[in-house]
């Protein structure tokens, strides 16, 4: 019998219902052990290699059901361990295991999926990608999704495995549709909300310092570009290759991120931000708006983005040739930024210091507001975010100051605040902002 041929008793064995499972794996272990592969043909060799992945895919599915099966039995419970380190004691690596259990609670909702995974017709890095994804697109919006839509979802993310995608691909299309659904429901996805950036550090036992962030797409844009720009690759005196990991070059980088910082003038409110995000926008589809670096971004950011962070706008067609860029003096020169520091002092919102914020367009960007100082106010990039995604809203007063509209969750009577620079005025006054 060929090598292809005793692979394919292999996977009917596995997948047999006739033995006890134990006996079915202790075949499909002899034939396994007893192949030989030193002389195959070049043809004979893929076709052996094609169908240990078939072998493979049903393997890890056997495991994730049998996964789900500890769990639902308690069998870790019984020892005082989570089935997670069970499975980790057992000998699967702690990424392996955790990847069998997030599979294993997703595949019951996910019956077409589960069906392609029972035909070992996927990898199971697709299938957890898949899996992820879809619970990812679910957590964009505050509605439970329908199993029609969920089914739509599945069947796209499929789509993209047997066209060739990646695990990274699929991630990246689920990240997608994700924002296409926030949009449309008014939801704000995690990759996206400042309120859950993170960065701990902490010191080991040699004495250096480990860090660990959570960062929202925006600042993690913002590093990863600073990270590439500071830490390519240089050549040694002699022309040969730059032997530094990438690991090491962004240290470096960081490190030198750090000396421009300390470097910097007190006074830098004036100073017009450089261009470091580049924020493509598909002109037929705008919902599909991406960060060069970091992804797709849902029309909410989009318009923050497009508004004064350091961000070059570029209009695409269906071929990705440029059809614009971004529009000239979008970005506020130094002498309006010299008259916003002088008139709203801090962050219009919360007071943070002017070197600190950004140049907010009141009338945005995007939709044709112009950059002036009637149409731009100060706002620190928190306070920038909850303007463009939680309800805040700000509108220049007849005084030709900027006034602030809470949402209805902070003042259900919505009544305009002044700017911070200015509420030492009578808040019952509200002439001025009629």
């Amino acid at each position: 019998m060929s090598v292809a041929a005793e692979l394919s008793v292999t996977a009917e064995l596995s997948a047999s219902a006739d033995l006890s499972p134990s006996a079915e794996l202790s075949a499909v272990g002899s034939i396994l052990r007893e192949l030989q592969c030193d002389d195959l043909s070049g043809r004979a060799t893929f076709d052996a290699m094609g169908q240990l992945l078939t072998l493979r895919n049903l393997v890890d599915h056997q495991a994730a059901r049998l996964a789900a099966q500890l769990d639902r039995l308690g069998v870790a419970r019984d020892h005082g361990r989570s089935t997670r380190e069970l499975l980790i004691v057992m000998g699967f690596a702690p990424s392996v295991a955790q990847r069998l259990l997030r599979v294993a609670g997703s595949l019951e909702a996910l019956p077409t999926l589960d069906a392609h995974a029972a035909d070992g017709a996927i990898p199971a890095e697709h299938v957890d990608a898949i899996a992820r994804g879809v619970s990812h697109i679910a957590g964009r919006t505050t509605e439970p999704i329908d199993d029609a839509l969920r089914l739509n979802h599945v069947t796209d993310l499929l789509g993209q495995y047997f066209s060739g995608a990646t695990p990274a691909d699929i991630d990246k299309r689920a990240r997608t549709l994700g924002n296409q659904l926030a949009d449309d429901t008014d939801g704000l996805p995690a990759a996206e909300d400042r309120q859950l950036n993170e960065l701990a550090t902490h010191t080991d036992d040699d004495g250096r310092l480990h860090l660990e962030a959570s960062l929202d797409i925006e600042v993690g844009e913002k590093l990863c570009a600073a990270l590439n720009a500071l830490g390519a690759p240089r050549p040694q005196p002699d022309g040969s290759r730059d032997p530094r990991t990438i690991a090491r070059r962004h240290a470096d980088a960081l490190d030198t991120i750090l000396d421009i910082a300390a470097r910097m003038p007190s006074d830098i409110a004036s100073a017009a931000p450089k261009t470091q995000l580049l924020l493509t926008i598909p002109a037929d589809t705008p919902t599909l708006a991406e960060l060069d670096l970091m992804g797709s971004v849902t029309q909410a950011t989009l318009r923050r983005l497009s508004c004064d962070a350091a961000t070059t706008t570029l209009l695409i067609d269906d071929e990705r040739v440029p059809l614009d860029i971004s529009r000239e003096k979008r970005l506020v020169p130094p002498h309006i930024r010299k008259a916003l520091h002088v008139r709203d002092e801090c962050c219009v919102k919360c007071g943070a210091p002017a070197n600190r914020t950004q140049a907010h367009h009141l009338t945005h960007w995007i939709d044709g507001g112009d950059t002036s100082l009637d149409n731009s106010c100060l706002l620190c990039s928190a306070c920038h975010t909850d303007i463009h995604h939680n309800g805040w809203e700000v509108f220049l007063g007849n005084d030709r100051h900027p006034w602030l509209i809470p949402p209805a969750a902070v003042d259900p009577q919505r009544r305009p605040l002044p700017a911070h620079n200015r509420r030492t005025l009578n808040l019952d006054n509200l002439t001025a902002a009629a």
